[in-house]
């Protein structure tokens, strides 16, 4: 197996210092919702798959300089076959070369050799032979229901290429309640998984404290993500639901350690199509849509970081 000296959590805290921003941006291309110049002009799945990654190096080119790294939702490209996972691809190699860290969002999860094989594709292998690169991203999101049997082959994998994974512990959608929410033996199950988190990410501890094993705990749930940030002090948080899904500053500011640390904010639409909504609509407009992601992606990022870390402006 090969050293690895820094492990997920190490250089994701060192992203976060150097570009004193704690925002990632999904990557969730909805092809109705691409700007005009990139649509082709005859619909094809090739065409739209082309467009898709026209229109994603665009926005890593417009927020690399301001952000943590990207999240890329699979689904959003496995729905144009082939072409569409050579665009995952393509765009995860691309925001890679650009320094960012990139998360596929792939909610992977089965036992045994199949969890291996799904580790593999995202993580890399644990002695790092024959290694096939398509999809290799830092982290991956990873669904916990099957246990540790499912869970362990991630971590072994990420553990031996300094990558890392996100765990499924109390996600942003409103209905994530009638599982999550649900009583086992006085407390919740997702406090219960978040212990199993803080269990699989105690032998992995970088010099910055905190684990190559994070979880997805979504902004959406503001209470329970003070409570989770407790159970789970060493974890790196993903805190997905910021903008479009309703949650704002006030609602993140306990998935962070006293230091505005161990967490990172994702946005998607809120970001990738600020265009389309105020205030970037009146000033920027579709024809300089580019511009009105740089300003979105900024804004999110300064009001961010004024908040958790109020004595380090921006």
């Amino acid at each position: 197996m090969r050293i690895v000296q820094r492990n997920f959590g190490d250089r994701l805290t060192e992203r976060i210092l150097s570009q004193r921003s704690q925002v990632i941006v999904g990557l969730d291309p909805r092809v109705d919702r691409l700007p005009e110049e990139l649509r082709p002009a005859t619909p094809s799945v090739k065409g739209t798959a082309h467009a898709v990654m026209a229109f994603n190096r665009a926005v890593v080119d417009a927020v690399a300089d301001l952000v943590v790294g990207v999240k890329v939702q699979v689904a959003f490209y496995e729905q144009l076959g082939c072409a569409g996972m050579n665009a995952y691809a393509s765009t995860i190699r691309y925001a890679r070369e650009k320094g960012m860290i990139v998360i596929g969002d792939a909610k992977r999860n089965d036992i045994a050799s199949t969890a291996a094989a799904y580790a593999a594709a995202h993580l890399g292998t644990p002695d790092g032979a024959d290694e096939v690169d398509d999809f290799l991203v830092d982290a991956v999101t990873v669904n916990p229901y099957l246990g540790s049997d499912g869970v362990r082959p991630f971590v072994e994998a990420a553990a031996a290429n300094g990558r890392g994974l996100f765990v499924l512990v109390k996600t942003s959608n409103p209905s994530s309640c009638e599982v999550q929410d649900l009583d086992c033996d006085g407390a919740t199950v997702y406090e219960r998984v978040a212990e199993l988190v803080a269990e699989w990410g105690s032998e992995h501890r970088g010099h910055s404290g905190y684990s190559l094993v994070g979880a997805v705990c979504g902004a959406t749930f503001p209470e329970e993500l003070g409570r989770l940030r407790e159970l789970m002090p060493c974890a790196p948080l993903l805190v997905p639901g910021f903008g479009a899904q309703g949650a704002d500053v006030d609602d993140i500011i306990g998935a962070f350690d006293t230091e505005g640390l161990g967490a990172v904010v994702n946005a998607s639409r809120g970001v990738i199509y600020a265009w389309e909504r105020p205030p970037y609509a009146e000033e920027y407009g579709p024809q300089r849509w580019r511009e009105a992601v740089w300003a979105a992606a900024a804004d999110m990022r300064e009001r961010i970081w004024r908040a958790t870390r109020p004595d380090d402006a921006v």
